[in-house]
């Protein structure tokens, strides 16, 4: 009987297309609670799979402090997370955030109790 041989996965083998690593971002971002490392993490393997010399050049930062500030082992600071995002091609963008109370509720009337605020 043969033996299988496993190896670790990793994501950025995976990420191919700019559409492929923006959707991975977002779910990273919704499934971290908050966590910046987590989000930094995912940061760092999109810019494996894009090629993390040329997203430190694009970023403006030496190859060597992207790699720590992506590890998911701190938190980058957020002038740092722009860079890359910039240099990934990726945008940023912001959205209500539905509270607990607004679950359920249908989204016309969402906007018509946000609007009388």
């Amino acid at each position: 009987m043969s033996k299988t041989k496993t190896t670790k996965y990793d994501v950025s083998e995976h990420l191919r297309t700019p559409e492929e690593m923006a959707a991975y971002l977002e779910a990273c971002i919704e499934e971290a609670n908050g966590d910046a490392a987590f989000i930094a993490k995912a940061l760092g393997d999109i810019a494996r799979a894009k090629g993390m010399s040329q997203v430190a050049r694009d970023a403006g930062l030496s190859r060597e402090s992207l790699y720590k500030a992506l590890s998911g082992e701190r938190s980058p600071g957020f002038d740092t997370v722009l860079k890359v995002i910039g240099a990934l091609g990726i945008g940023l963008r912001a959205e209500v955030a539905h509270t607990k109370a607004q679950q359920g509720v249908p989204p016309d009337r969402r906007k018509k109790a946000l609007a009388s605020r």
